[in-house]
Order: C-alpha cells, then sequence, then structure tokens
C-alpha cells in the first residue's frame, strides 16, 4: 500500500541523516584535535574542564584568555547558528558582529573548507553544555575598543578559503592545508613584523618573541637552523611521540601540541605534514 512505502521511505530518510549526523560529528571530533582547539580552549591547571576556555594567552599586545565553546546557551557557543560559527573562524567576527583579536587563529582558519568547519560545529555541538563565564581580556588602553582589531584585520586580513596548487600532488595539498590552515603552524612558527602580522616570505623560520615569550624552532629545511638534516620518518615521529632524531622529547607548549594535535592524527595526515614541510623554503640567516 502507497502509505506503507512512504512510512518506509520516510524511516530510511531518517536514518540516512542520523547516519549523516554520527559520521560528521565524528569526522568533527577528529577535526578539533587537528586544529588544536583543547590544548587552547582548556585553562592550564589539572582540573580543568575541557574547551570550557580561560586559558590565558600572553602576547606583546596584552594577555588574552580563550572563550568557552561547550554548546552552553548562556556562556558558550550554544545558541550559535551555522553562519555565525562560519563568520568567526572565516572573517574573525562575532554573531553580534564584533571583530575577534587575531589571538584567535582566523586568519589561518580562513582557509577551512565548509565541510571541515562545520564537522567542527557539529561535534562541538553533540558534548556537555558547560556553564563557564568567559574571563576579561588584560588590554592596554589602545586594545580595549574593538575598531582597533577591525582596523588591524583592513590591513592585514584577506578571507580567504585554500585553494590547491594544481602543480603538486594530493598528498602535498593536504599537507599544506594542515600546516597552513587547519594546524596552524604558522600562528608559532611564522615571524611577524611589529603590529603582528606573519611574514609569510618566512613561513616557519622560527624566532625569538613567541607566544607566552617562547622561543620557537625554525621548522623549515634549513640544514643548519632547521630541520633539512631530518627524514620524512623522524618528522612523522616527533609529530606521533614528540620524539627529537637524537632521542630526546619536545618540551613547553610543543608537548601540548603532541598530546592534543598531531598526536592523533592519522599517519596519512602526519605523512602529509612532512612532506609539506620538506618543500617550505629554506630560512635565512637573518631569521
Amino acid at each position: 500500500m502507497w502509505w506503507a512505502r512512504a512510512f518506509i521511505a520516510g524511516c530510511l530518510l531518517f536514518v540516512a541523516a542520523a547516519s549523516a549526523q554520527s559520521t560528521s560529528i565524528e569526522r568533527g571530533e577528529y577535526l578539533l584535535h587537528a586544529a588544536g582547539c583543547i590544548s587552547c580552549h582548556t585553562e592550564d591547571k589539572n582540573d580543568a574542564v575541557p574547551l570550557a576556555g580561560g586559558r590565558a594567552l600572553e602576547t606583546p599586545f596584552g594577555t588574552f584568555f580563550s572563550p568557552n565553546i561547550t554548546p552552553d546557551r548562556e556562556t558558550g557557543i550554544g545558541d550559535w547558528t551555522d553562519e555565525n560559527f562560519l563568520n568567526a573562524l572565516w572573517a574573525g567576527v562575532s554573531p553580534d558582529g564584533k571583530h575577534y583579536y587575531p589571538a584567535f587563529p582566523y586568519t589561518s582558519y580562513t582557509g577551512m573548507t565548509k565541510v571541515d568547519v562545520l564537522a567542527i560545529k557539529a561535534y562541538l555541538f553533540s558534548l556537555e553544555p558547560v556553564r563557564r563565564s568567559n574571563k576579561e581580556n588584560e588590554l592596554p588602553w589602545y586594545m580595549f575598543t574593538r575598531l582597533a582589531p577591525g582596523a588591524w584585520k583592513m590591513m592585514n586580513f584577506e578571507s580567504k578559503r585554500f585553494e590547491p596548487d594544481p602543480g603538486q600532488n594530493d598528498v602535498w595539498n593536504r599537507g599544506a592545508y594542515l600546516v597552513r590552515h587547519l594546524g596552524h603552524c604558522g600562528e608559532c612558527h611564522t615571524p611577524r613584523n611589529n603590529l603582528g602580522r606573519m611574514l609569510t616570505a618566512r613561513e616557519l623560520a622560527g624566532h625569538s618573541d613567541g607566544p607566552d615569550g617562547e622561543k620557537i624552532p625554525d621548522i623549515t629545511p634549513n640544514r643548519e637552523t632547521g630541520i633539512g638534516r631530518w627524514s620524512k620518518s623522524e618528522i612523522e615521529f616527533l609529530l606521533l611521540l614528540g620524539m627529537l632524531p637524537g632521542g630526546d622529547f619536545v618540551g613547553s607548549s610543543m608537548s601540548e601540541v603532541i598530546d592534543d594535535n598531531t598526536g592523533n592524527l592519522t599517519d596519512a595526515d602526519r605523512a602529509a605534514i612532512a612532506t609539506y614541510l620538506k618543500t617550505v623554503a629554506e630560512s635565512q640567516e637573518s631569521d
């Protein structure tokens, strides 16, 4: 009978939709690790609730505190639409139209695909909401107004999605996407000018003025100051376990990157990152 067929068709559509949503959530969890969200949005203390915000980031422009990105409707992002989430990661704009400070790496996330961005949102919205108010940033007087990041964006930022290089293979392009955008490695490893803009001509060359005053290493193929003497497998092993070619282990904030980010990637994605890193321009002595 027609109504039975309609009922069965409806059930099949429901099951298909539920399966697609489940797949999106699982992918979103993977992408959340790849994007480094946990370490940035979790306070640096033993009993901190993951993704509930409060992590301090000290910069030359003041101290920024990461926000709560659990789906709590009052203190988190529980009332955000897909468009709100896309605007935040692609354009650095909040749901109420305010400009985000570039301490939030939308300058890199802007290259992410729509599918990846919304998968991360699907995963975040599958979590238990955590009611935790955001901390106020500790900024100098000239940074209090949101006109400051707006002006900065006009001079230093372009909202643009990643475009694969047709002259490179799929592995290289996947590595470029992970390093430049999803994993936003350049946010730490690329030097900046006095206004905080990344100097892309010196991509991943390292510098002495990283977040929280860290010295950030050169990860270009420079054989003296970078990782030019490393094999691809050594790079992949570091991304998996944090072990350096000589047997030591990375420390400081990079250990968190290994634990929360690269250590959770697939072997294929770590190989793609290694492939890309082997091809970036070597740092120069001035770097």
